[in-house]
């Protein structure tokens, strides 16, 4: 069983609480205000809103069962787990944005402070990350699935 983040379309309001949780939730205060305005270098979401028109939904890794950007990857920093989580080492990552451009759904970002890449993590620490714990309209949504072997 592997864990992932589904969006639903359909019910997302264009709020952006996922993106501000987010950062929250991977700046070094984890308070709201101190993330925003007393960090330096500011944390960045992991996530990101995408609008057009009516339409509005959360852009996010989907932990791919096979994962482009970690074979794009020129030094391992990504990596599928054997859980089936496509998991990225910052400390590993040198900045070249390969990841960036082998994804195809526009799911890594990337740290021009640092020059590293991001992408979702599913918050490690926490039971339910904190997009989705935080989305009124529970447009995201934390599931688990069955991927076939081999």
């Amino acid at each position: 069983m592997v864990k992932m983040i589904r969006r639903r379309e359909e019910v997302c309001i264009g709020c952006r609480l996922c993106e501000v949780h987010c950062l929250v939730e991977h700046s070094r205060s984890k308070d709201l205000v101190h993330a925003y305005k007393g960090e330096n270098p500011r944390a960045l979401p992991r996530v990101r809103v995408e609008e057009q028109g009516a339409l509005s939904f959360a852009v996010q890794c989907l932990h791919c069962q096979e994962p482009l950007c970690a074979y794009a990857c020129l030094t391992g920093a990504i990596r599928q787990m054997e859980d089936g989580t496509v998991f990225l080492d910052e400390g590993k990552c040198i900045g070249c944005w390969t990841c960036v451009l082998a994804c195809p759904y526009g799911a890594i970002s990337m740290d021009l402070t640092r020059r590293v890449a991001l992408k979702c993590d599913l918050c490690p620490g926490r039971e339910t990350p904190a997009c989705v714990e935080n989305c009124p309209n529970r447009a995201l949504l934390l599931v688990e699935e069955e991927v076939p072997v081999g």
